[in-house]
């Protein structure tokens, strides 16, 4: 995911704002603090005892850990899922090499030609990936991707959804990610492992706006199922496993409806993204679609439990 999304929030949103800051993991009830829809991180304890020589990291800002800063600017931090998962595999094997390649900014796009907006020493971010793996042919490397976000996150605005910019969004992810993959495949060594993510909602925090915000937070899941089946079905044809972060915030729930603040209840699914990003943080922080340090916890823990499986 690129930049900061603004929707025009009125009404409960200003009870709400406290929500979504970096605290938000203690404050939310004990209704909203742990996804329903995917692997508990209980799980961690069934890993097997895979050792990586390398972890590399690729995608867009989610992969890089953007949040914004006190002045609202969306920075990359070390507080990404990337990172936490880095940190974890270290328990493994405390010499791992961490790589990140995450760009912020980046589409699929973008990911094969260049143009990302953030200033790193590649070309463009695909080659760079698969020169790296090239140049580690006997390496054990656990390669994580996230991309697509870019492709249509401008689609949603405060005003509904734009059918046309989502059906560019789609067709250009259509058309890359076999590219991408096929690219990245091809480079890698018999030892490397890949994973990639499909996306959480944050438009979903337009059900505070009112009627006509609920209509288009419903609307924005029908766009998000939409988009995490193409990018989940290109994954699937070249065989790598998907964690599944669009369960674990509970995306498609807008039941059973729990408490954001003592005088107002929201659907599940708005609770999560209140919980996990910076959505419903006051200005000038937010509102803003990037995940904070508990939605990124729960992003490297989605990972984290397909990771290990055989």
């Amino acid at each position: 995911m690129d930049h900061r999304r603004f929707i025009v929030l009125t009404g409960v949103f200003a009870a709400a704002v406290a929500i979504g800051g970096p605290a938000a993991a203690s404050s939310a009830p004990a209704t909203a603090t742990s996804g329903s829809a995917a692997v508990s991180p209980s799980h961690r304890g069934g890993w097997d005892e895979q050792h990586y020589d390398y972890y590399l990291a690729l995608g867009d800002s989610l992969a890089a850990g953007v949040q914004p800063d006190a002045q609202g600017r969306s920075l990359p931090t070390d507080q990404g899922y990337a990172m936490d998962l880095a940190a974890y595999l270290r328990r493994h094997n405390r010499h791992l090499d961490f790589v990140d390649l995450g760009c912020p900014g980046e589409t699929t796009t973008t990911m094969l030609n260049g143009g990302c907006p953030f200033p790193h020493d590649y070309g463009n971010q695909v080659d760079a990936a698969a020169s790296f793996l090239a140049a580690h042919p006997h390496a054990r490397i656990l390669v994580t991707i996230d991309i697509g976000a870019n492709n249509v996150d401008g689609c949603a605005t405060a005003t509904g959804i734009d059918a046309t910019c989502v059906g560019a969004g789609l067709r250009s992810a259509a058309a890359d990610m076999p590219e991408i993959l096929g690219k990245l495949k091809a480079a890698a060594g018999r030892h490397v492992r890949f994973a990639a993510m499909n996306y959480y909602d944050p438009f979903l925090a337009a059900w505070l706006a009112g009627p006509a915000g609920q209509a288009e937070a419903t609307g924005s899941v029908q766009l998000s199922e939409q988009f995490n089946g193409l990018l989940e079905g290109a994954y699937r044809a070249f065989g790598v496993p998907v964690a599944d972060v669009s369960g674990r915030f509970d995306t498609t729930l807008f039941t059973p409806l729990v408490q954001l603040t003592p005088t107002v209840q929201v659907p599940l699914n708005v609770a999560r993204i209140c919980q996990w990003t910076w959505m419903c943080a006051p200005a000038p922080q937010g509102p803003n679609i990037h995940a904070n340090k508990a939605g990124y916890e729960e992003i490297a823990d989605t990972f984290e439990a397909i990771v290990g499986r055989r």
